[in-house]
């Protein structure tokens, strides 16, 4: 036994101190249509190159021709999931005088991923409304800004960093309002920017499709980007059956060039002199399975040198993704399976002949609860999350599943409906697919190989490369979603073959946190009670269970604290599992077999934005201080806390000032930086510092 708590001792210490990894996003790309297969299969899916333009062209059009639907593309929406991240605090490096901060909170130290603000602890830079602003850390002033979108736009558009060095990229995502979540196809470009004086626009590059996510490593960025098959399906001439739509569809995609699928990429340099390319043939590779209706694209941009002929360098893969982790050397894409919901008419309906009492009416039924009632309503079944991104400063708690069959409208209760001959669209199996690329060499990365595994992520921490080995968590629920049960796999990285595996992790349940470190595994269940699993994951071909510790509510989001300890943000509940407002826990798990909690920090009635989005979660080893943002019924702010072996203890808030216009409201606050010897906090309205030790107000930076 003291072996085994050493080496947790030893993971945890890894954890701060970890080198280079990388990440990366995945989404899915079922058919309705498809029966899921008696057993899935856990073998490795092989990833193929095309040999020739005709190859692709015949390959694509049939696939996608078995995979139209009679309305196109378009019959399902994939709920994408929020992306997670964390880091230790970094010591600055470059000029002598630069003060100590903080960073980005990471998922693995050494990769950094896009985030509102940025800071190298002289400068911190942040876009809003379209415009990239520079503040000097020692004035505290707004030295440079620079718009980056057209005439009067850019309000509201969401726009995330990467910085190495005088260089900045920004990533915008176009019309597109919910964090990282569903990105319809607009204006998503990245803007390469020089910072080195007066900032300047470098190069704008514009790709095909979506921006999934990215992952830096070095001064090297690679961007996930998706996209469908560009191909205008006919419209339907008068009465139509399904089974005709499918026909003309299916002709219409085997008549397509093999231009409709090789994704676009537009360049624009800082003289506006305009390059179009396209992915050449031999660079789009496929699994052995695939439907042909959405490629994944990789582009890569060394922010030292900018875009250079090569533009983005970019390589394209026939699948689809919305999951993004990776490591310094591996790039991993992992696709979940989607919620399916039938985008057809409904059925139609003969208008009564005599006019319903309002008795006769049936109603609409009761929606779901919003992420902003988790303070009150009772907790979700024990099934897979929806990616709803709440707004500024709200909590998110994970919201109930959408009901496939359920009407869009009310319909009168006495009118007779016409039997309507379709089949329901069968929900495709719970299957996630994972892709790697090679990123050893500079350049475009290589593709390795892809593995599939039986359930659905959770995010970005359900997956962790170790010693040769990808570790998965996920829930699989059943076919009538009456029960669920969670698992972690292991497989191999060269061969994406499964080698491992221990299940049977919170029944009834499904996975509200994980979090893998070094050869140790974190995982948090829930439905009533908050079953933290602590997972020996030594052994790639027997990892086990080696201790378990119920309690009440649970973690949304696990950090690793102190040698031996691990911090939990999330939600207390009541015994019958209804959430009571954040909780802030620290964990001891020296022993794995008997893992504690320490202490617990409860605000009643409140949320958290770092519930949903780590990116929002402070943590500062040195003097153990945190800071995440809290929203409650009558205030805004951030919460600061102390967290060390004595407890979990508050130390105060901090609020922005109250705005004045149509209407009175406190800022949400949305990150926070320890930069010297104060705090920095983000609003969308401006930026805040105030002192570390005594959390006085000490600058106000509007940014509106």
């Amino acid at each position: 036994m003291e072996g085994m708590k050493t080496l947790i001792r030893t993971a945890v210490t890894a954890a701060a101190l970890a080198t280079v990894t990388a990440a990366c996003t995945s989404s899915t790309g079922g058919t309705p249509d498809r029966q899921p297969p008696p057993k899935a299969n856990l073998g490795a899916v092989r990833l193929v190159a095309y040999t020739s333009c005709d190859d692709l062209l015949s390959g694509l059009r049939e696939k996608t021709a078995e995979n139209v639907t009679a309305y196109g593309f378009g019959n399902a929406m994939p709920i994408a999931y929020m992306e997670d991240a964390s880091s230790m605090a970094s010591q600055a490096k470059g000029r002598a005088d630069t003060p100590e901060h903080s960073t980005t909170n990471v998922h693995e130290a050494g990769v950094d991923e896009p985030d509102l603000v940025k800071t190298d602890g002289n400068r911190v830079f942040t876009v809003t409304d379209g415009t990239l602003r520079i503040i000097d850390t020692a004035t505290r002033k707004v030295t440079a800004s620079l718009k980056l979108t057209e005439g009067d736009g850019g309000a509201g558009i969401p726009g995330d960093l990467l910085v190495s060095g005088d260089r900045a990229l920004v990533l915008m995502r176009g019309g597109d309002v919910m964090y990282k979540s569903i990105v319809p196809p607009g204006d998503t470009r990245y803007v390469l920017v020089d910072l080195a004086g007066e900032p300047k626009v470098l190069s704008t590059i514009k790709p095909q499709g979506s921006y999934v996510d990215a992952r830096m490593v070095g001064s090297t960025v690679r961007i996930v980007t998706r996209s469908q098959p560009d191909i205008t399906f006919p419209q339907p001439q008068g009465e139509t059956s399904e089974a005709e739509l499918v026909k003309a569809n299916q002709a219409t995609v085997r008549r397509a060039p093999v231009d409709a699928w090789l994704p676009k990429i537009e360049i624009t340099d800082a003289s506006g002199a305009v390059k179009k390319d396209t992915v050449a043939c031999e660079r789009v590779s496929h699994p052995a399975e695939y439907t042909g209706t959405s490629m994944l694209t990789v582009h890569t941009i060394d922010l030292a040198q900018g875009v250079t002929a090569a533009g983005t360098d970019p390589i394209s893969l026939a699948a689809d993704g919305d999951t993004v982790y990776g490591t310094g050397q591996s790039l991993y894409v992992a696709s979940n399976p989607q919620w399916w919901f039938p985008v057809r008419p409904l059925p139609a309906v003969v208008p009564p002949t005599t006019t319903p009492a309002p008795s006769d009416t049936a109603t609409t039924k009761t929606p779901a609860p919003t992420p902003s009632d988790t303070a009150t309503s009772t907790p979700p079944p024990s099934d897979t999350p929806t990616a709803q991104t709440p707004p500024d400063g709200a909590t998110a708690a994970p919201a109930e599943e959408p009901t496939p069959d359920e009407p869009a409208v009310s319909m009168s209760a006495s009118a007779p409906r016409r039997p309507d001959p379709r089949p329901t669209p069968t929900v495709p199996p719970e299957e996630t697919e994972v892709h790697r690329f090679d990123l050893s060499s500079p350049g475009a990365p290589r593709y390795v190989a892809s593995g599939k595994v039986p359930g659905r992520l959770l995010n970005q921490y359900s997956l962790s490369e170790y010693d040769g080995h990808l570790r998965l968590a996920t829930t699989l629920n059943s076919q009538d979603g009456s029960t669920s049960s969670s698992t972690v796999y292991v497989l191999k990285t060269d061969t994406m073959a499964k080698v491992g595996e221990v299940g049977g992790l919170g029944k009834g349940e499904r996975i509200y946190s994980v979090r893998f470190i070094g050869p140790v595994g974190y995982c948090v269940t829930f439905r009533q009670v908050d079953p933290l699993y602590t997972l020996d994951l030594r052994d790639p071909a027997a990892p086990k269970v080696t201790g378990e510790l119920k309690i009440t509510g649970y973690s949304a989001y696990l950090h690793p604290g102190a040698e031996g300890r691990l911090i939990g943000i999330g939600q207390e509940a009541s015994e019958q599992g209804r959430t009571l407002g954040t909780q802030v826990s620290l964990f001891d798990v020296s022993d794995p077999a008997a893992p504690r909690r320490m202490s617990q920090f409860f605000q009643k009635d409140s949320g958290s934005g770092a519930e949903w989005d780590p990116h929002a979660f402070l943590y500062w080893p040195k003097t153990g201080l945190s800071v995440i943002p809290l929203t409650q019924q009558e205030e805004s702010g951030a919460l600061v806390l102390k967290i060390d072996d004595s407890g979990v203890r508050r130390l105060g808030m901090i609020h922005h000032p109250t705005q004045e216009g149509d209407y009175r409201y406190q800022p949400g606050i949305q990150r926070s930086l320890i930069i010297g010897a104060s705090i920095w906090t983000f609003s969308y309205e401006g930026v805040q510092v105030n002192d570390l030790a005594t959390l006085a107000s000490q600058n106000w930076i509007p940014l509106r």
